[in-house]
């Protein structure tokens, strides 16, 4: 089985990690800093505050910019659950806001959602593709509010020649296994503000700051957010082939552009700038999506892992509960027809054109029946 996406651990990976189990400092030490030096050299980002989970790293983001109760956030509904999930845990209301066929919130729409209880607007580069990062910078200015930047897909990719990360108050990545570097998990805040940094490590670690080493104060209601040694050299040393990695998984999608020019059966998404390619999304020609849930288990049968990414998060009981039926266009189309292709850094050209002529053979078998 190919999967869609997966982790790649080398023996540089391994020396790390054990190295650091060696150490004096199994969390709390070096490597933290040296880490979090690593990811803003590459990024160009002023600060980089690590955290356990780029979930964390959202609700903390969240409590930065001051949300709560009676303050809503807008939102995408195509991503991980946890982009909304964070401003619910900070009492905010979501609002989502539909997307363009491209996966990335629609900026054109955000505006017609702003209200004067609106505190945060919320993106993600879906795929690793950028949004429209400096209309809705534009947008959030002009309004007085906060825009957060989910890049959990996108560690590694730019907008207009600049990294990804570098143009809302804060950014969010994710080191979790399959994304463009792993920490096992973890995540981090990005952000140019001195003062929004200095509120993330606070947040991170219980709101403890120590006077001394025997005398310490709690200003806020903070948490165990941190991360640790052990999971920040196996990042630092990880951060040194995120180039190399992101220019396998572009060889990968270039040669799927390649191998589908032709086809009828689906839509390409093609990046506008340079993209981490964590995923490899195709939006099938909407007569074939009604076979989907075969097309999906049969190219599984055939040793071709496709996902889907993602159902919309207004769908999810928890939200039709809260906030009754919701169904925008563009998601729903969205859903009902994208597929996940493997891409990563695992594979060879071989391991592409194996799924590429699966996943052709099995869509020209589903398109005599539609």
């Amino acid at each position: 089985m190919i999967p869609y996406s997966r982790q790649q651990i080398t023996d540089d990976d391994i020396k790390a990690v054990c190295n650091a189990l060696r150490g004096d400092f199994l969390t709390g030490g070096d490597k933290v800093s040296e880490f979090e030096k690593a990811l803003q050299d590459y990024t160009g980002i002023k600060h980089v505050v690590v955290m356990n989970s780029a979930t964390s790293a959202l609700h903390v983001a969240y409590l930065i910019f001051g949300v709560k109760s009676g303050d809503e956030v807008i939102t995408t509904p195509l991503t991980f659950a946890a982009t909304a999930n964070a401003a619910l845990m900070c009492g905010a209301d979501v609002k989502f806001c539909d997307i363009k066929m491209d996966g990335n919130i629609d900026e054109s729409l955000v505006e017609s959602l702003i209200t004067d209880r609106t505190k945060v607007i919320s993106v993600v580069d879906f795929g690793g593709n950028s949004v429209e990062i400096t209309k809705l910078k534009e947008i959030a200015k002009r309004h007085g509010i906060f825009l957060l930047d989910d890049a959990s897909h996108a560690l590694g990719s730019e907008f207009d020649g600049i990294k990804v990360g570098n143009h809302a108050d804060i950014s969010i990545f994710s080191f979790h296994a399959i994304k463009p570097i792993t920490t096992f998990e973890g995540g981090a805040i990005a952000t140019n503000s001195d003062e929004f940094a200095r509120l993330a490590r606070l947040y991170r670690s219980h709101g403890i700051t120590k006077t001394e080493l025997w005398d310490s104060d709690m200003s806020v209601l903070g948490f165990n957010y941190r991360l640790s040694d052990v999971a920040c050299a196996l990042g630092i040393s990880q951060l040194k082939r995120l180039d190399e990695m992101i220019a396998v998984r572009e060889k990968v999608a270039l040669f799927y552009d390649e191998y589908f020019k032709d086809c009828k059966f689906f839509t390409l998404i093609k990046p506008k700038f340079k993209s981490s390619r964590h995923l490899y999304p195709v939006l099938l020609d909407e007569k074939l999506a009604k076979f989907k849930r075969e097309i999906f288990k049969e190219l599984h049968e055939n040793g071709v892992g496709v996902q889907v990414h993602y159902k919309p998060t207004y769908k999810f009981s928890f939200y039709s509960q809260k906030y009754g039926t919701l169904s925008l266009k563009n998601a729903e189309n969205f859903y009902a027809r994208e597929l996940s292709l493997p891409c990563h850094q695992g594979m060879s050209e071989a391991d592409a054109k194996f799924v590429a002529k699966n996943v052709l053979e099995i869509l020209t078998k589903f398109s005599k029946k539609a």
